[in-house]
C-alpha cells in the first residue's frame, strides 16, 4: 500500500461528498446548494458549527453516505453545484471534523484492505438484461478485442472538433468497459455484494443475481490504495486516450492536455486482478493526477471493485437473487 488515503479523504470530490453526505445523515443541515445560495458567507461556519456537534458514525450511515458519493460521481458533465462548491477551501476545512471521525471509525478499516480473495461475489443486473455473465474463460481474447475498440475509437476521435469546449460526447471511461471481463465485490453484512449499492453510473436497477466466485489458485493482484498507485498503473503501461477522452475529461477536470489510461491487455501480463479499494477510490476518483507530462483520471470503477483479467476464477456456490425495494429506493433483500 502507497498510500494512506483515509488520512487524505478530502482531498477528493467523492471523499468530500461523503464527508458531505455524513453530516446530512448525522444533523438537519440540508443541501449545501441550498444554504450556499441563502448565505454563502456563514455557509463555512454553519458546516463547521456542525462537524463538530456530530455523532460517532455507524456502518449504516457510512454505507448510505458512501452510496450517495458513488452514485453523485459523472465524468461526461461538469460537477454538479455542491461539487463545485465542495472544491473551496474554507468548506474543506470545515469538512476536517468528519474526515477525522471517518478515518479513526473501526467501520470504516475494511476500505483500507485488499481484495478479499475468500468472499467475492459477481452481480448480473436481472431487470436490465437476461444476457449470460462472461464465463472465466477467453479472458485475453476479450481483452484484446478491447484493445483493438479503444485504439479505433482514439482514430476515429480525430475527426472531433479542435475546440474542448464544444458539446461533444463519447467514451468517458477508464475501465475496461464493454470487455466483458468478470468484476467482483465482497458481501457485506446483510448485503450480498458490495456492488448492490456502489454503483457509479446507476439505472435505478431493483434485481440482481449474485454469484459467489473464487480463485483457483494465488493470484497476482495489483492494488489501487490511492492516487499514487493508480498514476503507477497508468504509467506503467499507458495507452493514449488523449482524442476520445478529451472533451468530457475537460468538462470534468478543467484540464486540456494529454490523457492516459492503463492499457489493460498489458496489464494482464503481469497481472490476474487489479482490485480499488474503498478508501483508494474517494481520493482518486474524478481527479486529473499527472502522469510525465500527459495525466489520467480514474472514472467508472466501483468501490471495491475487483477486475479479472486471468482466466483463474471457480464458482464458489450457488446464486441468489437479490431484490431491492424500489418505491423506498430501499434495502435489499434476498428473495
Amino acid at each position: 500500500m502507497t498510500d494512506a488515503p483515509l488520512d487524505s479523504l478530502l482531498d477528493g470530490p467523492r471523499g468530500r461528498r461523503l464527508c458531505l453526505g455524513l453530516l446530512d445523515t448525522s444533523q438537519p443541515l440540508g443541501s449545501l446548494a441550498y444554504y450556499a445560495a441563502r448565505s454563502p458567507a456563514e455557509l463555512p461556519a454553519l458546516v463547521g458549527a456542525v462537524a463538530e456537534a456530530s455523532v460517532p458514525l455507524d456502518a449504516a450511515s457510512l454505507l448510505d453516505a458512501l452510496e450517495t458519493a458513488v452514485s453523485t460521481a459523472m465524468y461526461w458533465q461538469p460537477p454538479d453545484e455542491t461539487d463545485v462548491l465542495l472544491q473551496h477551501p474554507s468548506l474543506i476545512a470545515a469538512l476536517e471534523p468528519i474526515a477525522r471521525l471517518v478515518a479513526g471509525a473501526l467501520e470504516t478499516a475494511w476500505w483500507s484492505t485488499p481484495v478479499a480473495v475468500d468472499d467475492q461475489h459477481r452481480v448480473q443486473w436481472t431487470d436490465v438484461s437476461s444476457r449470460p455473465l462472461p464465463t472465466p474463460t477467453s479472458t485475453s481474447e476479450r481483452l484484446a478485442r478491447w484493445k483493438a475498440h479503444t485504439l479505433a475509437d482514439e482514430r476515429r476521435a480525430a475527426e472531433r472538433p479542435a475546440d474542448v469546449t464544444a458539446l461533444y460526447g463519447g467514451e468517458w471511461w477508464s475501465i475496461p468497459a464493454h470487455a466483458e471481463l468478470i468484476t467482483t465485490t465482497r458481501s457485506l453484512p446483510g448485503l450480498g455484494a458490495a456492488k448492490l449499492r456502489l454503483v457509479e453510473d446507476d439505472f435505478g436497477w431493483t434485481g440482481a443475481d449474485v454469484t459467489p466466485l473464487r480463485p483457483l489458485a494465488a493470484t497476482r493482484t495489483f492494488e489501487i490504495t490511492g492516487p499514487a498507485d493508480w498514476v503507477e498503473l497508468a504509467g506503467r503501461y499507458p495507452l493514449e486516450v488523449t482524442l476520445s477522452r478529451r472533451h468530457e475529461w475537460w468538462r470534468v477536470t478543467g484540464r486540456d492536455g494529454g490523457w492516459v489510461v492503463p492499457d489493460w491487455q498489458a496489464v494482464a501480463s503481469d497481472f490476474d486482478a487489479v482490485h480499488l479499494t474503498v478508501a483508494g477510490y474517494l481520493v482518486s476518483a474524478g481527479r486529473a493526477l499527472p502522469v510525465g507530462e500527459a495525466a489520467t483520471m480514474l472514472a467508472g470503477w466501483d468501490p471495491d471493485e475487483t477486475y479479472w483479467l486471468g482466466d483463474v476464477l471457480e464458482s464458489a456456490g450457488a446464486s441468489v437473487h437479490w431484490q431491492r425495494d424500489a418505491s423506498v429506493d430501499g434495502p435489499w433483500s434476498p428473495r
